[in-house]
């Protein structure tokens, strides 16, 4: 039987910027920009006071928005943002 081991390491964010047209994530392999429409439903739906509301977990690898109880992994975030300088 064969075993398969994943070696890919998880998106890790250093930071977050949150603007009107979307957030800017900071990993260690550049800045990625993603629009809210891009999100999900419910941050689409979100006002600006409750998507400026967001903790960033500690290890880095999600953001949580406690005000209308969302939480997107950086990986996917990332996976649909576009790369910036």
């Amino acid at each position: 039987m064969e075993t398969l081991i994943k070696t890919d390491k998880p998106i890790l964010a250093t930071s977050v910027e949150i603007s009107e047209k979307g957030l800017i994530i900071v990993t260690s392999k550049g800045k990625y920009f993603v629009n809210w429409q891009d999100c999900s439903p419910v941050l689409i739906k979100a006002t600006f006071a409750e998507r400026a509301r967001w903790e960033l977990s500690p290890s880095g690898y999600g953001i949580h928005w406690p005000l209308i109880d969302e939480d997107l992994s950086i990986g996917g975030l990332v996976s649909i943002g576009k790369l910036i300088l």
